[in-house]
């Protein structure tokens, strides 16, 4: 039984998502739960799993590509329901010759290790890689009607190409039918030693599959077949028994061997026709001008931000906060946690200062219900803290800083962000954000606008930690400081609400030994 398998809403409300990479091939034994694909969404790679145990039957979007939500990517053959048996033929030999049929097993279609030239015209079934039914697709070529020159009689693009241009089958196609006609045909010293023409790509239809329906075998060749991964009823043989194709092992080590080259061949050609990854560059009345395809993380943050600046009216706050005290205490602390195997920054110090302020000033840690017109304030503390990374910026969240110490959001902070660098961190470790922090001073700068993490209220931007000169006494000394940019959503929080936050929160990191007593 053939299951189709439709990519599934892995986020929330997601309408589609791109394709990082396949990770099975056609042809590949699969079990319930193994991750077949790489799906990228909301600024995370998802891994999607197999949702039966059985074989991959056809893979169905190409990897790069954007696919809708409940569209079917892969089909599988549940596994012992891919095929139903070929009846065989109860020949008078057989009943003949008892001692013949102990010598020699017949092999039939639901034996086969790898897919038979005849495969798709038997069961229903079109082989083909992802690139050449898009191909199929731009080019109206019905894809069930090309003929494959492909490993296991796979189309290629090339059979495509050449059944459009030709109005039928390619070339390549027409040389495994013919294979295909004799069920006694040798693989050909012209098939072994030809080489093709540089504008013509080498493909396993040089290997010819006699592609019968059943083989007779010694037990030992069966084993032999199943070790090199090839069906018996594809080696080509002139020798008989009792009326029925009789294979060898030397054939079955001839086909092999010819099989693996002409594959190799194939993947040498399919990396030589890959398409060039060179910057896709026109030439406008102004200058030239460079076209990069705006999907993926930067699409999705892009509408994120969209969403949260078109939702939200922004107001920002800006302040400047002396931080002297942090500085030391971090530097005394910064051994002890090194002890630890913790690497000690000053965000655990802003996170835990940042929880202190909000339990202080509740209505920053909230959020607006539009439909039910509710103002939600939560009372839990998931900090957000934005993370710079080669695919765009990502936000873990630290679940319940609340509750932990300062060593143990240190290690979170930093598992998190490595995480989100090496893109393996998971959507559930970016959701459930109550507030979010931005440090946009860490590549320098001192004061922004950020936008808010919508559906929450407020996100704090830190400015460049530095020494600068600060009024003291009456007098211009040198002060470690940080400017600090809160924003926050107008139609909940008041520029007063804001105010009194951002002086807790600087008294907080002023004096870093009042987190003690929270």
């Amino acid at each position: 039984m053939v299951r189709e398998f439709k990519l599934p809403d892995v986020g929330e409300g997601l309408s589609e998502a791109e394709i990082v990479s396949w990770l099975v091939e056609v042809g590949d034994t699969v079990s319930e739960d193994q991750p077949v694909a790489e799906v990228e969404t909301d600024k995370a790679v998802v891994e999607v799993p197999s949702p039966v145990n059985g074989t991959v039957r056809e893979i169905l979007a190409e990897e790069g590509e954007m696919v809708p939500v409940g569209t079917v990517i892969i089909t599988f053959d549940v596994e012992g329901e891919a095929a139903e048996p070929v009846e065989e033929s109860g020949g008078a030999a057989e009943s003949e010759e008892p001692a013949v049929e102990s010598a020699v097993e017949p092999v039939d279609e639901s034996d086969a290790n790898g897919d038979s030239a005849g495969a798709a015209s038997k069961g229903g079934r079109t082989f083909a890689a992802p690139s050449a039914r898009r191909l199929a697709r731009e080019l109206d070529v019905d894809i069930a009607a090309v003929e494959g020159s492909g490993p296991g009689g796979r189309v290629t693009d090339q059979d495509v190409r050449a059944h459009a241009e030709g109005g039928g089958k390619s070339t390549e196609s027409d040389e495994a039918d013919s294979a295909v006609k004799s069920a006694t045909r040798k693989v050909t010293d012209e098939a072994d030693e030809a080489e093709p023409e540089p504008s013509t790509t080498a493909s396993a239809s040089s290997v010819e599959r006699a592609g019968r329906d059943q083989t007779l075998a010694a037990p030992a060749t069966r084993n032999l077949a199943e070790e090199e991964g090839v069906d018996l009823n594809d080696v080509p043989t002139d020798e008989e028994r009792d009326g029925q194709p009789f294979v060898t092992p030397e054939q079955v080590t001839q086909y092999a061997e010819a099989q693996r080259a002409a594959q190799e061949a194939d993947a040498q050609a399919v990396s030589a026709a890959a398409p060039s990854t060179a910057p896709d560059t026109e030439t406008t009345a102004e200058g030239e001008v460079e076209r990069i395809p705006y999907k993926g993380i930067r699409r999705t943050i892009g509408k994120a931000m969209e969403r949260s600046k078109y939702s939200a009216p922004h107001v920002t706050h800006h302040d400047t906060v002396v931080v002297d005290n942090l500085v030391e205490t971090r530097k005394r602390l910064k051994p002890a946690a090194e002890e630890r195997g913790i690497k000690l920054t000053y965000m655990p110090f802003v996170v835990k200062a940042i929880v202190a302020a909000l339990k202080q000033h509740p209505v920053l840690n909230s959020q607006l219900d539009e439909d039910a017109e509710e103002i939600l304030v939560k009372h839990y503390y998931n900090i957000g803290i934005a993370v710079a990374t080669e695919a765009g910026l990502m936000v873990p969240v630290v679940k319940n800083a609340d509750e932990k110490d300062m060593l143990t959001v240190a290690s979170d902070v930093n598992e998190l962000a490595s995480k989100a660098r090496d893109r393996s961190i998971s959507r559930e470790e970016m959701q459930g954000g109550t507030f979010s922090i931005t440090n946009f001073g860490a590549i320098g700068g001192e004061y922004a606008t950020p936008i808010i993490n919508y559906p929450e209220t407020a996100i704090l931007g830190l400015g460049e930690l530095k020494q600068r000169p600060v009024v003291e006494d009456g007098e211009v000394v040198p002060k470690w400081t940080i400017p600090i940019s809160l924003s926050i959503d107008h139609r909940v929080i008041d520029g007063a609400d804001a105010a009194q936050f951002a002086n807790t929160l600087m008294n907080y990191l002023e004096n870093p030994e009042l987190l003690l007593l929270e």
